[in-house]
């Protein structure tokens, strides 16, 4: 034997190393721990726990309250978990995440009126779970099954489906039951739900059994993800020899072999995987062809990781609450959803995707199972501070998301630190709405940082008030009279308005916001109105600007004599009875007098004996004189004709 190769992927998933992990912690708790049907499909991992006193059990009923019962990775279905809740017992879900993803996709496709269609073995657990997910399903193990069903149900093709897989099944048979699908059915959903694990672990085994004269395959013969590496290795390898354990190696099934491959099923434990190893190396040995120290290569693959470790790996897959990583050794390395991103409102598919190298914080490390729990939230938290420090240091201006109202302040989220913000340098107005500003994208500074207390304290106020005495400077470096401003109404007086023109106030006084006469600038404008102003004068000593708001295009007047001219006919509001005559309103600021002479074609003691403060009535424009007196007539409507005063 020339060579001895052990596939990178060999051994435990990490949802098999997280069922592990959660059994051995209950275990360890001290009460009657329960697992429902085995673990996973390993004997030899199933026989270690019944000797830690862990027992399987068949059914929910057999559990009680109290007793700690753990779901196995495959999962079980709806029905089963509710008689579980039932017991009053501890549940303790193990289910693969993969699989739990599953569980709701087919779930919600029922919901929808659509018929789920399970891809995989139909007496394997999980495909049982799954079905278990929805009232009616349709499972098939291959490509075959779907047409016989097709043919002799006669299923239409608007049939709406959505199609799933078991996890462990291959790429190709996925590949074929979607391509007949997708010319059976017209309103087909599918989803990939192939573990990419498996995928990487069953592509591996092709890619070394093309290598390789003799191919060993490790696991349980009850494991289906152990049969189907076998069976692919098959396609390639004549030599495939299928073993429970070390124990079950032949030395004479390698004699006059150059190059061997191992590689083990998903519930495979890694000290099973080395005792195959050890042994293939002893017979080796006894054929005295071995090249290689393969013990040696087989301990460089199982690196010595240790919590508070930093490393790098290569995302492998993204599920629904962990990240599978590649860290080059023999553990299933995972990330779980919560130590993703420092921020809570990252998504983990927003910032990480399949093939990304990552570095990350190891955070526990189960030598015995093979797994590794990882952390890049830790990692860049420990960085964090760093910035946070120099953020001080340099004065940075930095953008921030407002989390929450905290008595007293406000909390901001920086890169996934709580930064707190006092009331006094939040910006708010004393006794305005703190809560507004929950949710709103703000800019502050870091004032303090103790790293220590892991405490951040930040200002915004800090942060307007410098934009503030900049936008102050450039105004007050570029002021002249006339110049003209988009301003927001601050603040009113009985005698003006206050306008924030970019930083600084200047004011309207109340004889410059109307061309009427108006008693208070709230018939004009309101506080925080935007309007446009120009400057009257400034004083830049006293820091005082006087603004204008009427303009000439305001002005009533000038609306009037761009309007109308002697001889027109208007319609006018009495606003004024006199002894002498009544005033008529033409255009709101723009009065006329009708002469008590010219209200009627007749005489009339009192213009009240005609007319009523209110009433609208037709006039003529006799005369406009230039002291904008305006004369208007009834009389020469009436002498012209009766209709037109009517």
């Amino acid at each position: 034997m020339k060579k001895l190769m052990v596939a990178k992927s060999a051994g435990f998933c990490f949802g098999v190393s997280r069922a592990v992990e959660l059994v051995e912690t209950a275990a360890r708790q001290g009460s009657r721990t329960l697992t429902l049907g085995p673990i996973i499909h390993n004997r030899h991992v199933v026989e270690r726990f019944r000797q830690m006193g862990v027992r399987v059990i068949d059914t929910p009923e057999e559990a009680g309250a109290g007793d700690t019962v753990i779901i196995r990775s495959h999962g079980v279905s709806r029905d089963v978990y509710r008689h579980l809740e039932a017991t009053g017992a501890n549940i303790v879900d193990a289910t693969c995440p993969f699989v739990k993803r599953i569980h709701k996709l087919v779930a919600q496709a029922e919901a929808e009126g659509k018929l789920p269609i399970i891809i995989g073995t139909p007496t394997h657990p999980e495909v049982e779970g799954i079905a278990g997910w929805c009232t009616n399903c349709r499972v098939f193990e291959n490509v075959e099954a779907m047409e016989k069903w097709v043919q002799e149900e006669n299923v239409p093709p608007d049939l709406p489906v959505c199609m799933v897989s078991q996890t462990t099944s291959t790429e190709i048979l996925w590949k074929k039951c979607v391509n007949y699908a997708k010319k059976q059915f017209t309103y087909l959903q599918k989803f990939d739900t192939i573990c990419r694990a498996t995928e990487c672990r069953q592509r591996e085994a092709s890619e070394l059994s093309q290598r390789c004269e003799a191919m060993v395959v490790v696991g349980d013969l009850k494991s289906s993800n152990t049969g189907r590496l076998a069976m692919i290795c098959r396609e390639h390898c004549n030599r495939v020899y299928l073993v429970d354990n070390a124990g079950e190696l032949n030395p004479q099934d390698f004699c006059g072999v150059s190059d061997v491959g191992i590689t083990a099923g998903a519930s495979t434990p890694a000290w099973i995987i080395k005792e195959v190893n050890k042994t293939m190396s002893e017979i080796t040995n006894v054929e005295a062809v071995q090249e290689e120290n393969f013990a040696e290569l087989l301990e460089q693959s199982i690196k010595t990781l240790n919590t508070g470790d930093k490393v790098i790996g290569t995302v492998t897959g993204i599920g629904n609450t962990e990240i599978q990583v590649d860290l080059g050794t023999k553990h299933a390395g995972y990330i779980p959803y919560d130590e993703v991103s420092t921020d809570p409102s990252v998504k983990p598919e927003d910032i990480l995707k399949v093939g990304d190298e990552i570095e990350v914080f190891v955070v526990r490390v189960n030598d015995q199972e093979g797994t590794v729990q990882l952390s890049k939230k830790k990692l860049d938290g420990l960085k964090v501070w760093d910035e946070m420090a120099d953020y001080v240091e340099n004065k940075t201006t930095i953008d921030a998301v407002i989390t929450e109202e905290n008595k007293g302040g406000l909390v901001a989220n920086v890169k996934g630190v709580r930064v707190f913000i006092p009331a006094s340098q939040s910006g708010v107005a004393k006794g305005g709405d703190m809560a507004a500003m929950v949710g709103k994208h703000v800019q502050l500074k870091i004032t303090e940082v103790n790293r220590a207390r892991r405490r951040a304290i930040g200002s915004i106020r800090a942060v307007t008030s410098e934009q503030r005495k900049a936008a102050q400077e450039k105004i007050w470096s570029e002021i002249e009279v006339g110049k003209k401003y988009h301003g927001v109404v601050k603040s009113l007086t009985s005698y003006g308005a206050f306008v924030d023109i970019g930083g600084v106030d200047g004011m309207v006084h109340v004889s410059e916001l109307s061309w009427n006469h108006i008693k208070n600038p709230a018939e004009v404008v309101k506080v925080g109105d935007e309007i446009d102003v120009y400057v009257i004068s400034f004083d830049p000593e006293k820091h005082k600007i006087s603004l204008g708001y009427k303009t000439d295009e305001m002005n009533p007047w000038n609306q009037f004599m761009s309007k109308y001219s002697v001889g027109d006919v208007v319609e006018a509001k009495i606003v004024k009875l006199m002894t002498f005559g009544a005033f008529a309103e033409i255009l709101p600021g723009v009065d006329g007098l009708i002469h008590i002479s010219q209200i009627s074609d007749r005489r009339i003691g009192k213009p009240e004996d005609v007319l009523s403060e209110g009433q609208v009535v037709k006039v003529m424009i006799t005369d406009i004189g230039e002291n904008k007196r305006i004369s208007l007539s009834i009389r020469a409507l009436l002498e012209q004709n009766p209709e037109d005063a009517e």
